[in-house]
């Protein structure tokens, strides 16, 4: 029976996938964001339980990869459609090409899909990353309507309905997924602060972010991952 543990709490992050593409479809991004966030944390401890257990499998990592791709792939695609959709040049001009610009958000989701597929198969990634993990890039997409909606400024707000802007994002957001980049991962083999020392602080600067920024530390906080991923190791 516990070798289909992890697996079942795999099909969890799935479930919250699906729904979440329910609520982004309907333009509810909060909501998705939030069955987001229940699945990527499932994501984490489906690992975890199975390393816990001795019940790793190829299975188990096709399934993974599989569940990933609806709940950090499709999902982030469809919310920066909807985003595109509410921007301000997208809404001037419905009735020309532009109408077709909001695809464009769908890149993302391709590039997911690249990234999941290559990650199965790179020997490299066996205790860190290559390239941006479809999570983190999920929740810096997601993050962007919760800061609209929920710590709305100005110069916020002007950004995320520009166009061009939402364009950036998406182009970087493809190329950061599938870049040549080396990052840690939140693995711990040993709890000693000596070995994990760039981990501890990394937790410890998203504790004080969040708490002090809320919803606008989300996106500070991948970008930190990023900069700290490339601070020369000794």
């Amino acid at each position: 029976m516990k070798k289909h543990i992890p697996n079942l709490i795999t099909l969890g992050n799935l479930f919250c996938g699906t729904v979440a593409i329910v609520f982004a479809v309907r333009g509810a991004l909060d909501w998705a964001a939030l069955f987001v966030a229940i699945g990527i944390f499932l994501d984490f401890f489906d690992g975890f339980f199975a390393r816990l257990l001795h019940v790793k499998s190829e299975m188990g990592l096709q399934l993974d990869s599989l569940a990933d791709m609806v709940t950090s792939g499709v999902v982030p695609g469809v919310a920066m459609f909807q985003l595109f959709n509410q921007s301000s040049y997208v809404v001037e001009n419905p009735t020309t090409w532009v109408a077709y610009l909001p695809y464009i958000g769908f890149l993302i989701t391709l590039a997911s899909a690249y990234r999941l597929a290559n990650f199965n198969i790179d020997t490299r990634q066996t205790s860190g990353f290559i390239g941006l993990p479809t999570p983190a890039n999920t929740m810096f997409i997601l993050s962007l309507p919760l800061i609209m909606q929920y710590q709305s400024t100005e110069l916020f707000d002007s950004l995320l309905h520009n166009s061009w802007v939402l364009l950036g994002i998406t182009l970087l957001s493809a190329y950061l997924l599938n870049a040549e980049i080396a990052l840690f991962a939140l693995k711990f083999s040993d709890y000693s602060f000596k070995n994990n020392a760039l981990k501890y602080v990394f937790l410890a600067l998203c504790v004080i972010l969040l708490v002090s920024l809320k919803m606008i530390a989300i996106p500070i906080i991948i970008l930190l991952y990023i900069i700290l991923s490339l601070l020369p190791k000794r």
